[in-house]
């Protein structure tokens, strides 16, 4: 596992755009609420994770966790010796096409160990991922998930959930996050009535208010977690005009501030 740390942490430009993000820590991250929008892989290299209101979902150091959409999961981020340290890749839905039969497994996720190909196969996709054009990286990552089907992980098919409209309005809403979409817009763009939008939604379990708060605070989590952006910045590239509006839901969803989240990194000369 330490090669495969040395190797992401050479690789992993800061504030660069990638198809993997690396979160890390050297204090533990308690975090409530964290949206999952899209199939979800972690890698755990360092430390401990926990997810679930009372831990019950255990990832320590050399396993993987693969977690399908959530729209709120409580997480902690444990550090041991050193630090917490996983590398995560988002899948989208497409990805999944041709890989196998659905399976009707209805766990929301999957837990296994990272064998020695595994971690080899996620060493190349990091050096790879470094000069290889985007247009490329869903051919490596659909790779990953052949792979991980070959040796032995099928319920990973249980993870690609059939597409719901909820997650069409998100990625409408993440293309500009921010930019404040109206509803009327909203509707237009999807060429359907502000009544059946609010009742689909509702079958869903979600509103458009929802889904908002899902994209806007989950990319302020995001670039929190890796980036070293001033919260400021952040603030205004989720759509908060002011940076203590944006502290305030932040610290309301996921119960710290973004302050208070950043002394946990492992990079600390961040301005505020």
């Amino acid at each position: 596992m330490q090669q495969l740390i040395k190797t992401i942490k050479a690789n992993n430009t800061n504030d660069s755009v990638l198809p993997f993000a690396v979160y890390s820590s050297i204090k533990e991250q308690h975090l409530l609420n964290v949206p999952v929008v899209k199939p979800l892989f972690i890698a755990v290299l360092d430390g401990e994770k926990k997810l679930g209101k009372q831990d019950e979902i255990i990832c320590r150091a050399g396993d993987f966790i693969f977690l399908s959409d959530s729209p709120a999961i409580n997480m902690r981020n444990i550090p041991k010796e050193k630090e917490y340290f996983a590398l995560l890749i988002e899948f989208d839905y497409q990805d999944f096409v041709g890989l196998g039969s659905q399976t009707s497994s209805t766990q929301p996720f999957t837990l296994g160990e990272i064998s020695l190909t595994l971690e080899k196969c996620l060493q190349q996709f990091v050096e790879w991922s470094v000069f290889a054009p985007k247009e490329l990286w869903p051919l490596r990552k659909k790779e990953l998930l052949q792979l991980l089907y070959y040796l032995g992980h099928t319920d990973i098919l249980a993870m690609a959930a059939s597409h719901k409209l909820g997650q069409n309005i998100h990625a409408i809403i993440s293309e500009k996050p921010s930019v404040e979409l109206s509803l009327t817009t909203l509707c237009q763009k999807i060429s359907m009535s502000e009544s059946t939008l609010r009742r689909k939604l509702a079958l869903e379990g979600t509103t458009v208010q929802e889904i908002k708060d899902q994209v806007k605070l989950g990319l302020g989590l995001h670039l929190l977690q890796t980036t070293s952006h001033a919260i400021v910045y952040i603030a205004e590239q989720c759509g908060y005009q002011s940076q203590s509006r944006f502290t305030s839901r932040f610290k309301e969803r996921f119960g710290l501030t973004p302050s208070a989240l950043r002394k946990t990194k492992t990079k600390t000369s961040t301005k505020n």
